[in-house]
């Protein structure tokens, strides 16, 4: 009688548990590399997106200084950082700037890809409206 209790027993032995184990240890390891970049990814996007609409807001004001005063102008710096003059809200971080060096802050900028200083989070040269980041991250002044 004890011999046909045991023997409706089921369950996992020592060598499937290893097995299995094993198995979820290499699926791991490859999907760890696939997503290890998606910081670096997130900043980028973030970044560009910043660029775009600080680059949106800037070009509307130059078009809008050519159609209604008939001299088109770049907004300067003080225009810039002026809520409502150029960009209706207020101006984005650059994620790749620390928050103790105001990443939503801009320095005048001279040339693209030297980093004014480490307070400003962008770089603008009004003479010309170009703005990029004020940091020197993988790539983000070639954008």
């Amino acid at each position: 009688m004890n011999h046909s209790r045991m023997s409706n027993l089921s369950g996992f032995t020592l060598i499937e548990l290893v097995i299995i184990i094993v198995v979820l240890g290499i699926l791991a390891a490859a999907a760890i590399p696939k997503y290890q970049d998606i910081s670096a990814e997130a900043k980028e996007a973030s970044c560009r997106g910043a660029l775009g609409s600080l680059r949106s807001g800037i070009t509307i004001f130059y078009a809008n200084a050519a159609v209604t005063t008939g001299t088109a102008t770049w907004p300067t710096l003080s225009e810039l950082e002026t809520v409502g003059t150029v960009m209706m809200q207020e101006i984005p971080k650059n994620p790749y700037q620390s928050d103790a060096n105001n990443p939503d802050s801009i320095v005048t900028g001279v040339t693209k890809g030297t980093i004014v200083g480490s307070r400003g989070g962008w770089a603008y040269k009004a003479s010309t409206g170009e703005i990029w980041a004020n940091t020197n991250g993988s790539g983000e002044n070639d954008w």
